[in-house]
C-alpha cells in the first residue's frame, strides 16, 4: 500500500461494493460515457455509512450531501492503462476534493483502487452535465437565460475561490475547466469536477514562469499556455471563457459547425465574431424563443445589456494572451451585473404587462355593468358577438358568467408575485 492509500485510507470503498451497486457495471446504470476517458454510473451505495467521513468535514450539511442520508451517488470508473488518467491524476484528485470546501465544487464520498480498476465515488449531480444540455435542443430549452447566467456565476465562483482564497494561500490551477466538468445537482446548482490535472502553487507563485506538462482538451486550451507552457490561472480563465461562449451559442465548442472553420473550435470564432460585431448572430436561437410560463406569453429572452455585459467578458476571457484576460474577481462582477440587468428586466416586463392586464380588467369590469344597466337584448347580443370571436363554441350559463370568468383570470394575472431583487443579488 502507498503512502498516499494509507493517508487517504478513510475514503477507501471495497471493489465488491461498487461491482453489487453497479450490477457488476451494467449498462443500466451509466449515465455517461466519456471518449474512453471514464464512465459514469449512478448508483445507490450504501458501503460508505461510516462515521464522521472526511468529505463532509467541515461542510454546511445544508449544502452537501451526507452520505448517511443521501446514498445516490456518482462513480466514476476509468479504464486501466490510461496514459491521460492513472493513479497519480486519482490521487491528485483525491487529494483536491479533500482539502477544498466550497458549494460550487464536488464532493468526494470516496474511491476504490483494487483489481487494476481506479474508481472515484462523487456526490451525485442528479441533472447531470452541462455537456448533456449543448448537444440537445429539447434539453437547452430547459436552460433559460436567467439560468445559464446562475450557472456561469457559480463556476466563476468556484474558479475565483481556487486561483485566490485558499485558507492556505495556495493556489490551485484546475486545467480542465470544460463543460464536461460542470455537474448540475437537483438544484441546478453547479459544481466543479476533473481536477486530476489539477496543480498546486504555493503563495505569489503565479508572478513567476512555471513550465509543466502540456494538459487539456484541445477547445479549451489556452493557446499562449499550449505554445509556451507557461502555467498561470489565466489559463483557467481562457477554459471558462470558451465555456462561457458555449452557453451563448448552445453548443460545444468542438462541435463541427466550429471546427470545419478553425481547428481550435469555439474559442477562436467567438473572438473574432465578437470584433467584427457579429458575436451576436451565433447566440442559441433558442434563447430568442424563452417565453415565460405564463399564457399571455411575456418575453423572457436576454435582456440586451445583460447580453452585452456578457459577450464582453466572454470576449475577455477569450484574450489569445494571458495578460489580456482578466481576473476570475473581475469576471464574477461582470456576470453578476449581467444577471442583475436580467433580473430587472423581468421585473419591469412583468410590472408593466401586469399594468396592461389590470387596466383590461377595468375596462372589462366597466363594459359588463353597462351592459346589465342597458337589458338583457344589449346583453344576448354582446353575447353572440363575442361567441363569433373565441374559439370555444359553447355558450356561457348566464349572461354575464364568460366576462366574470375572464375578469377573474386576469385579475390574477395581473398580481404576479415580484421578485425581491435585494434578496436576489444578495444570494448571488
Amino acid at each position: 500500500m502507498s503512502s498516499l492509500e494509507r493517508k487517504f485510507g478513510h475514503l477507501k470503498i471495497r471493489l465488491g461494493d461498487i461491482k453489487l451497486a453497479t450490477n457488476n457495471f451494467s449498462e443500466t446504470y451509466t449515465i455517461a460515457s466519456r471518449d474512453g476517458e471514464c464512465t459514469l454510473y449512478r448508483v445507490e451505495l450504501h458501503c460508505f455509512d461510516k462515521e464522521n467521513p472526511s468529505s463532509e468535514k467541515g461542510k454546511n450539511k445544508g449544502d452537501h450531501p451526507n452520505p448517511k442520508g443521501h446514498n445516490i451517488v456518482v462513480i466514476k470508473r476509468y479504464p486501466s492503462g490510461n496514459q491521460c488518467f492513472g493513479e497519480e491524476e486519482l490521487f491528485t484528485e483525491i487529494e483536491m476534493l479533500s482539502s477544498v470546501e466550497h458549494p460550487n465544487i464536488v464532493t468526494l464520498i470516496g474511491f476504490c483502487i483494487e483489481d487494476s480498476e481506479m474508481i472515484l465515488v462523487i456526490e451525485n449531480v442528479s441533472n447531470g452535465y452541462l455537456w448533456n444540455y449543448l448537444r440537445n435542443d429539447n434539453d437547452m430549452r430547459i436552460l433559460t437565460w436567467e439560468k445559464r447566467l446562475k450557472i456561469c456565476i457559480e463556476v466563476a465562483n468556484a474558479l475565483e475561490h481556487l486561483h485566490s482564497e485558499m485558507e492556505d494561500k495556495k493556489m490551485i490551477i484546475h486545467r480542465d475547466i470544460c463543460s464536461y466538468n460542470i455537474g448540475l445537482d437537483e438544484n441546478w446548482r453547479a459544481k466543479i469536477d476533473g481536477f486530476g490535472n489539477c496543480v498546486f502553487l504555493p503563495p505569489n507563485q503565479e508572478d513567476e514562469a512555471v513550465y509543466i506538462a502540456l494538459r487539456g482538451r484541445p477547445a479549451y486550451i489556452d493557446p499562449e499556455y499550449e505554445k509556451t507552457g507557461n502555467l498561470k490561472r489565466e489559463l483557467d480563465v481562457y477554459s471558462f471563457g470558451v465555456v462561457l461562449v458555449e452557453i451563448l451559442c448552445g453548443r460545444r465548442s468542438h462541435d463541427p459547425i466550429y471546427t470545419d472553420e478553425s481547428v481550435r473550435g469555439l474559442g477562436p470564432l467567438a473572438r473574432q465574431s465578437f470584433c467584427m460585431g457579429t458575436l451576436e448572430d451565433m447566440i442559441d436561437p433558442i434563447l430568442k424563443e424563452e417565453t415565460s410560463e405564463c399564457n399571455f406569453l411575456l418575453k423572457r429572452g436576454p435582456n440586451k445589456d445583460s447580453l452585452h455585459t456578457f459577450m464582453k467578458i466572454a470576449y475577455q476571457c477569450v484574450a489569445e494572451t494571458q495578460d489580456q484576460r482578466p481576473t476570475m474577481k473581475v469576471v464574477v462582477k461582470e456576470l453578476e451585473k449581467a444577471l442583475s440587468f436580467q433580473l430587472n428586466s423581468n421585473y419591469v416586463e412583468k410590472k408593466s404587462h401586469a399594468s396592461i392586464i389590470g387596466t383590461q380588467v377595468v375596462e372589462l369590469s366597466s363594459e359588463l355593468n353597462n351592459m346589465n344597466m342597458t337589458g338583457k337584448s344589449e346583453v344576448h347580443n354582446k353575447e353572440n358577438m363575442l361567441l363569433e370571436q373565441t374559439d370555444d363554441p359553447a355558450e356561457p350559463d348566464s349572461s354575464g358568467d364568460m366576462w366574470v370568468q375572464e375578469s377573474q383570470t386576469l385579475r390574477k394575472a395581473a398580481t404576479p408575485s415580484w421578485p425581491n431583487m435585494s434578496e436576489t443579488n444578495a444570494q448571488i
